[in-house]
């Protein structure tokens, strides 16, 4: 949901935001590593939490230090007892997660109410408040934490600001570091920080959450948005709330003609995305139409051919594109749509133009 704007009476049931959210499920190994750091006295300064988009890092890095300010340095659950766990009607957990807790600074992408979505990037401005943070003495005299969620889109000098706090970390503070893609990290300040990398989450696992929170999905749509998902529970739900499954056979349907593409349809197609109020069908597509390159690659060398299908006719479409290139040829076009989808964000460029664009270079690599 966009800050500031109210759920409509006939959207699905919100899921907690991460810094509200008392589960972290799939993640067992990861949140028992933390949990015997803190027992041992051993928690670094600087912790930096990798993988995929959605699998619950941001859930984790609030429930390290949701139990932190807490427990301070004397947890009151005994070692090896209850993970990182807190009462969710503590007072911890609600100012937490009301974003008041005075000990907590989170630092993500602002809001930019001109272009009336999230800014591109992490600024400067964003990174040195953490030095004065720092400063600070803890308002409740235990830890001071600060959460970067996204770390990989600091820009230049907000990446040296914070490489600047890690060089010189203060008594009794922690710096959590999200990052969806840490090799676009500064290497610097990757080597500053204990590595925990969380795996995605099984089938088995979004299926179950896909049930839990949107309990009117077939359990065929279930099976579909879970395979789709790519273990990120985050975005099943997102592929769910965007009806990402009929946007996904829009797709394949004007792909997968014998003809050329049927123009206007997809033109009527590229309309519906490049809407202001289509955000987020517009991201899904995208990310939809790469994962659908990223299989044509696979599939043009022999992988991935086992007739497995999220949805009908998607492997008939695959088999019919993939043998039309070489694995090469797929991965490059893909590179190339890939950065005119983030050059059409950063520079506010038509939508309709970059979605048309690449249909139509994929119809004429498959010529």
């Amino acid at each position: 949901m966009a800050r500031g704007v109210e759920r409509p009476a006939d959207a699905p049931p919100a899921v907690p935001a991460p810094r509200a959210n008392p589960d972290l499920i799939g993640h067992e190994g990861a949140e028992a590593e933390l949990r015997r750091l803190v027992d041992a006295g051993r928690l670094p300064h600087a912790i930096l939490l990798s993988g995929p988009r959605g699998v619950g890092k941001a859930t984790l890095a609030f429930r390290l230090a949701r139990f932190l300010l807490a427990n301070g340095d004397l947890p009151s659950v005994p070692a090896g007892e209850g993970g990182l766990a807190i009462n969710p009607d503590s007072g911890v957990f609600r100012r937490v997660s009301a974003g008041g807790h005075a000990d907590l600074l989170t630092v993500e992408r602002a809001y930019d109410p001109r272009r009336r979505r999230l800014r591109g990037e992490i600024v400067v401005d964003d990174t040195r408040e953490i030095t004065s943070f720092f400063r600070l003495t803890a308002a409740e005299g235990g830890w001071r934490i600060v959460i970067i969620d996204g770390a990989e889109e600091m820009n230049r000098n907000a990446a040296n600001a914070l490489l600047k706090v890690l060089e010189d970390p203060p008594r009794h503070a922690l710096l959590l570091v999200i990052s969806h893609g840490p090799g676009r990290l500064l290497p610097t300040i990757r080597s500053r920080c204990r590595l925990l990398v969380l795996t995605p989450l099984t089938s088995t696992v979004v299926e179950q959450l896909l049930q839990r929170h949107r309990p009117t999905l077939a359990q065929s749509e279930i099976e579909a948005l879970a395979a789709l998902s790519d273990g990120s529970i985050g975005r099943a739900l997102e592929l769910a709330d965007a009806d990402g499954l009929t946007l996904y056979r829009s797709m394949l349907e004007i792909l997968s003609q014998t003809q050329p593409i049927d123009v206007v349809r997809l033109h009527a197609f590229a309309d519906q995305l490049a809407r202001a109020d289509a955000e987020d069908a517009y991201r899904i597509s995208g990310e939809l139409l790469l994962r659908l390159l990223a299989r044509l690659a696979a599939r043009s060398v022999g992988r991935g051919s086992n007739g497995q299908e999220f949805v009908a006719g998607e492997d008939d479409a695959i088999r019919c594109l993939a043998v039309r290139a070489g694995a090469a040829h797929w991965a490059a076009l893909r590179e190339n749509i890939q950065n005119v989808f983030a050059s059409t964000d950063d520079l506010n460029l038509d939508r309709k133009q970059a979605i048309l664009g690449a249909f139509f270079a994929i119809e004429e690599l498959a010529r």
